[in-house]
């Protein structure tokens, strides 16, 4: 199992109601995996995560990037501005 640290940002936190969460996931799970996973924790999630931007230790990454041991992952909601 890969140990992770997941933190969520604006309304991704007020939704999920927790600022950060450790997290074992198994190895070599996706990002796109990764996000089921979490609609699966916290549903209240499911209308924004297939929006969200993803970093992986400081770093913007897509759905099909493999998750490395011991990451620090960011969730960032979707914004809009004009």
């Amino acid at each position: 199992m890969n140990q992770i640290k997941t933190l969520f940002f604006a309304t991704l936190r007020d939704r999920a109601g927790v600022k950060s969460v450790e997290l074992e996931i198994p190895l070599q799970m996706n990002v796109a995996d990764f996000k089921t996973l979490l609609i699966e924790k916290y549903p209240v999630l499911s209308g924004l995560i297939n929006h969200t931007l993803v970093s992986i230790n400081h770093e913007y990454v897509f759905d099909e990037t493999i998750i490395p041991e011991r990451a620090e992952i960011a969730l960032f909601p979707p914004v809009s501005g004009g």
